[in-house]
């Protein structure tokens, strides 16, 4: 069992149940280095998260050991915001309390230096991996790539259609795959989903000429309107008055021109649709393919040349 999966992935497993239903359960996971999981549930007023262990143990996260920081002071909101949330952690140690009751002291913080340097410093570009969506800003999703360390996704990698905002795509607390895309000077990870989107050719076998579909509106130009009909598939309608952008739209297929990697479209109606994000079809199989070396998106008979090389 891969131990490094992104908070969450872990709590469910026949693995991880079973070192947390005894307290010789967790005695074996503190020999081994097991990383498990479990809710947190309350800081204290020392900021020591309380983590729900069942059969009568109690456990505890210190204040500095809920978070690997690489030496920066840690802040009291990456504590707080723990809380309600499932967190992975070693057993470090064991003690009495008061009452005499059995304390379980956890490190989440040596759990994020373990996959650090014995998964995420592996990684090179081209990887393809496992991510929990976290937060979500204009520019990008931060993703965490494994116990709860954090990568970013840039909104120009989430699709080849063009989007506004990341929400359009992804929501937080998604699961997804993702592309190890590069990684900078001081080790973090920028990641990218659109090589996994399907090629043009690809997502246009899903079309055909004379059809009439649903799409998005993603891009209002002097000469067209650019609809989306799948995350990495766009055509191009006529200019029209009173359309703007994430509208629904319904479409007619005019033609489909692979040599010019373009659909043309008619298009028919507009309206206001409640939900905008597309539909996350993935063309490659994950659980077999782990690495791409390069993601050819434009067709072989298209002059225009669209890759990713890894």
């Amino acid at each position: 069992m891969n131990m490094y999966k992104p908070e969450g992935m872990l709590i469910h497993t026949p693995k991880n149940h079973e070192y947390l239903s005894t307290p010789e359960g967790l005695r074996r996971a503190l020999e081994c280095g097991m990383i498990l999981e479990a809710p947190c549930i309350m800081s204290d007023n020392n900021l020591m998260l309380h983590i729900s262990l069942g059969a009568n143990i109690i456990g505890l996260i210190p204040r500095d050991e809920v978070v690997y920081t690489g030496g920066d002071e840690v802040k009291d909101i990456a504590i707080l915001t723990r809380v309600g949330k499932t967190v992975c952690f070693c057993v470090s140690g064991f003690g009495t309390g008061e009452k005499g009751e059995c304390i379980c002291y956890l490190s989440r913080r040596r759990a994020q230096q373990m996959c650090i340097l014995n998964y995420i410093d592996t990684l090179i570009p081209g990887d393809i991996i496992d991510g929990r969506v976290t937060h979500l800003e204009s520019f990008g999703a931060f993703v965490d790539i494994g116990c709860g360390v954090i990568a970013l996704l840039p909104i120009d990698q989430i699709s080849i259609s063009r989007i506004s905002h990341p929400r359009e795509r992804l929501s937080v607390g998604d699961y997804i795959k993702a592309v190890v895309r590069a990684r900078d000077s001081t080790g973090r990870v920028f990641l990218s989903t659109k090589e996994l989107l399907g090629t043009w050719e690809e997502n246009a076998s899903y079309f055909q000429e004379g059809e009439t579909v649903r799409g998005t509106v993603r891009g209002i130009m002097s000469y067209g309107i650019f609809v989306e009909l799948a995350p990495n598939l766009a055509g191009l309608a006529e200019a029209r008055e009173n359309v703007v952008e994430n509208q629904g739209a319904t479409v007619y297929i005019k033609s489909i021109l692979p040599d010019r990697m373009k659909i043309k479209l008619i298009l028919i109606d507009t309206y206001e649709q409640e939900e905008v994000r597309g539909h996350q079809r993935l063309f490659l199989d994950t659980s077999k393919v782990t690495h791409i070396d390069r993601f050819l998106y434009s067709p072989p008979s298209s002059k225009r040349v669209i890759e990713t090389v890894f």
